[in-house]
Parts: C-alpha cells; sequence; structure tokens
C-alpha cells in the first residue's frame, strides 16, 4: 500500500506542495511564484487572498497523482514573521501581508531599543528589528483606518503565513500556530512558552488577536482533499525545519540554508542559550512536550544577489553559470563585495548600512566580481559561525547545507575553506519540507527520526595564512560600510 505526507512549503518567493513516500523520495511537486509587492523604497509585501489561493492549487496539482486516500497527514512549513491580519467575520485580510524583509518599521524599533532592548531580549530571545512581527501588527494596527477599534472589539485576527493558512483550509474553524513560528513574533516568552502580557501591552496589541499555540507535532485540524479528510499533525517554520529536515537533532549540530537570504541555525537542545554575539535564540521545535532550542544567525543577501547580478547587471544568464565563471579566475583581484542591501544582518545588526564593492582597480573584471560575489556568502557565513562558537564553546565539525545556492560547487568549496570546516550538501535539497514531513509523518510513514550525512562533501584546502588573511580583508570592507552608513 502506498502511503504519503503532503508538505506545503510557503516561502518567501514561492508556495510549493511536495509528496513524500516513506523511502523520503518525492513522488510529486507543484511550485507557483508568489507576486511580491514594493510599495515604497524598503518595503516588501504580499497578497494573502493570492497566497491561499496558490496553495489550494499547489495542493491539487500535486495530489493530482495520487489517491488522496494515500495520504496519512499533512505538514505545513512557511516563511516567518511575515505578518497577516484579518477580519475574523469576513475572512477578509485588512492590509497586505507584511514579508519579514519589509524595512517600514525601523524608527520606531529604534526607539523602542533605548527602552525596551534588554527586556524584549530576555523575554524573547530576539533583538529588536523590524525583522519580526510585533511592529508589524502595530503598523496595520495604526496605519489601516479603523483597524485599532477594530482590533479592541475582537473583530481582527494576526497570523504569520502558517496561520493564515491553516485557518483557511480547516474552513475557519482553526486559528493556531505552533512554538517555532510564535517564537518569531516578539511577543512570546520562549522561557514560559506563552505569550507576553507585557510585550502585548508594550505594542498596544489585544490579547484577542493572538492564535493559540501548540507544539510543532500536534493534531492542529482537518482538511478535505477531494473530499477526503487529511490531518494537519506538524507545522514549523522553514529554518527550524530545515534543522529537523537536516537531522540536527544534537547539541551542536549545525545547518545552513541558502535561499533568498542565508539562515544558519545551531542545535543547543533543552538548554536555552542567551546570545553575547549579535545571534537570536530561538524554539528549534516541541515533539511530545519536549522542546529544544537553537541559536540562529541570518543575512539577507544569498540568492538575490545572484539573480541581482543577473537581473540587474546582466553579468550572468543564468545564475549557474555563476560556479563556472567564479572558477575561472584564481581569485577576486583584491575586491571584496559587502551585500548589505537591505543592511548587515547578525551578527552585526547595522541596519542602515548600505552594499559596496571595495578594492576595485583597473585589472577587475566581472569575472573578479562575480567570484567576489559568492565568496561574500561564505564570509557571512564564518562571521556568525564565529559568532556561535564564542556563545556555546562547541565548534562544529561540520556545516550541512541546503537550499537552491547549495547546488553552486565553487561556493560549497569556499565555505569549507573559509570556515575551516567539512561541508555537506544534502542530497535532497528539499530539506525544509523533508523536515516537516517527517514531523508529521511520525508514527505513521516514520516511526523514528535517523541521522544522514550523505551528499557532496567538501573538505578544507586552505591554508591557515591565506585564510586569516582573507577574513581580515573581509572585516575591513564590513568595516568599510558600516562606516559609510555613519558618516
Amino acid at each position: 500500500m502506498n502511503e504519503y505526507v503532503l508538505t506545503i512549503d510557503a516561502g518567501t518567493t514561492s508556495i510549493r506542495c511536495i509528496l513524500f513516500d516513506r523511502m523520503d523520495d518525492i513522488v510529486s511537486m507543484s511550485q507557483r511564484p508568489i507576486t511580491q509587492y514594493y510599495p515604497e523604497p524598503g518595503w516588501v509585501e504580499q497578497d494573502p487572498m493570492e497566497l491561499i489561493d496558490l496553495v489550494r492549487r499547489t495542493i491539487s496539482e500535486c495530489m493530482s497523482v495520487a489517491d488522496p486516500k494515500d495520504c496519512v497527514s499533512i505538514g505545513i512549513t512557511n516563511q516567518r514573521e511575515t505578518t497577516v491580519v484579518w477580519n475574523r467575520r469576513t475572512g477578509l485580510p485588512v492590509y497586505n501581508a507584511i514579508v519579514w524583509q519589509d524595512k517600514r518599521t525601523m524608527s520606531s524599533c529604534c526607539e523602542i531599543r533605548e527602552t525596551y532592548g534588554e527586556l524584549i531580549n530576555e523575554k524573547t530571545g530576539l533583538m529588536i528589528d523590524p525583522y519580526f512581527s510585533s511592529t508589524k501588527i502595530a503598523w496595520i494596527l495604526d496605519n489601516v483606518k479603523g483597524a485599532r477599534q477594530k482590533a479592541r472589539s475582537g473583530d481582527l485576527l494576526f497570523g504569520n503565513i502558517d496561520t493564515w493558512i491553516l485557518w483557511n483550509l480547516t474552513e475557519r474553524r482553526v486559528h493556531a500556530t505552533d512554538h517555532t513560528n510564535a517564537s518569531r513574533t516578539m511577543l512570546f516568552n520562549i522561557e514560559r512558552m506563552d505569550w507576553d502580557d507585557e510585550l502585548l501591552s508594550l505594542f498596544d496589541i489585544p490579547p484577542s488577536m493572538l492564535p493559540k499555540v501548540h507544539p510543532s507535532r500536534y493534531p492542529f485540524g482537518i482538511v478535505d482533499v477531494c473530499g477526503h479528510k487529511i490531518p494537519i499533525n506538524a507545522i514549523m517554520g522553514d529554518q527550524q525545519s530545515a534543522l529537523f529536515g537536516q537531522s540536527c537533532f544534537s547539541e551542536g549540530e549545525m545547518k545552513i540554508t541558502l535561499g533568498t537570504g542565508g539562515f544558519m541555525l545551531m542545535n543547543t537542545g533543552r538548554t536555552l542559550k542567551r546570545s553575547e554575539h549579535g545571534l537570536l535564540t530561538t524554539v528549534a521545535w516541541t515533539v511530545d512536550d519536549d522542546t529544544q532550542y537553537a541559536i540562529e544567525g541570518s543575512f539577507y543577501a544569498a540568492g538575490s544577489i545572484m539573480e541581482w547580478l543577473r537581473d540587474k547587471f546582466g553579468m550572468v544568464i543564468d545564475v549557474r553559470d555563476t560556479e563556472k565563471i567564479a572558477d575561472s579566475v584564481d581569485d577576486t583581484a583584491g575586491c571584496y563585495f559587502v551585500p548589505a542591501f537591505s543592511g548587515l544582518g547578525a551578527p552585526y545588526w547595522e541596519q542602515s548600512s548600505r552594499g559596496m564593492i571595495v578594492g576595485l582597480t583597473l585589472g577587475v573584471g566581472k569575472e573578479h566580481i562575480i567570484r567576489a560575489t559568492l565568496e561574500s556568502i561564505a564570509f557571512q557565513i564564518n562571521d556568525i559561525i564565529d559568532a556561535m562558537v564564542a556563545d556555546t564553546n562547541v565548534k562544529p565539525d561540520m556545516i550541512r547545507l541546503d537550499g537552491g545556492v547549495s547546488c553552486n560547487n565553487f561556493l560549497c568549496q569556499f565555505i569549507a575553506d573559509i570556515t575551516n570546516t567539512k561541508a555537506i550538501c544534502a542530497d535532497c535539497h528539499e530539506a525544509t519540507a523533508l523536515g516537516v514531513a517527517h514531523l508529521s509523518g511520525k508514527g505513521t510513514l516514520w516511526d523514528t527520526f535517523t541521522e544522514n550525512d550523505c551528499g557532496r562533501t567538501f573538505t578544507p584546502a586552505m591554508s591557515d595564512e591565506e585564510r586569516k588573511e582573507r577574513i581580515s580583508e573581509w572585516r575591513r570592507a564590513i568595516k568599510t560600510a558600516i562606516y559609510w552608513s555613519k558618516i
């Protein structure tokens, strides 16, 4: 008998539905792009109604090759922090979804940070930044006519993308989320594992707007697929799902997902570690009432800078060509690219910084700039690993890579070289979707979770002297970008 688990993977740029069998093989996949809206510089929005329509269409397309009766469960994984506020009576959003990349609340974050930065970090494990959901909710309530009054009267609901999908697929019956997504709102106390009344008061957000919070593995609700009732048994934020999908079940194990941006998580087990080096503390997952934590560092530009080279400068026709081009030169001819298009993420958190290429000479050609662009991803990874090691006193013995950008062999080798750590690129690039599939299928398709070290392996081959010199030059470039933003 064939049995499958369906994953709904609501990413930043597309909706994907993937059907997995018990051997982790992909039986079918449907993917459709999400329209991005940029109404003002630094603003990024999506249409929640388009998003849920794409979810329904991709489910239908994905299930067309299988009997719905053979699908034992559904898992949802999603872009985190992206915020939707909607009317519980009409089911319609009061405003577009504000995407995690959006910077419109920068000024309010700066004001809040001065007084409440330490308090919020202590309760949530997060830095005060427009990245997270709380200031996005507050902005919608303050800027949409009548929204604040409707919220206070109980007419409005909030959710990240997982909650919006769940509420719609269960025919408006279930308003809920899981611990991983709640921990990204800047409203959730990660020690008490509940919404924090003091933070709700600080941001003036009525508790009635908030979804119920459950463990990541939980019977969230039932979905009707072609007349067959299928349970949603797991929800996880996309980066935590990738950590799970990469089998990082033990303390000190680390994964890096290279998609639009770069997201690095290290499992810290049941220990809630507070970062002193610019990283975030977050919930990794909760399974059977057992909560594990992670420290996280993210940077905003990975796949997006490959697309920038292609779309804005025409340096490449296909981003896959960057591997061959980077290999065609021995070095970057002394240039370094700081891709701070939307500021610098961890461990710097310098939102006013902007991208720059330093060290330009007449000897620098487009091949060198392309190579420097790829190298910048590895340098950002190394900065975050150094911060993680400083926080945990644990140096990982390997780095697990996934995401579309990890297909680039030049980049994977340079990551191994500059971090002086073996890198393994997963055979299955859909580690994000696979993680929540495993969790959702626990007890049916998968009884236990096994570790898998299979994939392309890259071993460090750079000398210590060269590595130290390259890192030193990169950090000079970073200091230049930060200094330029302040003068």
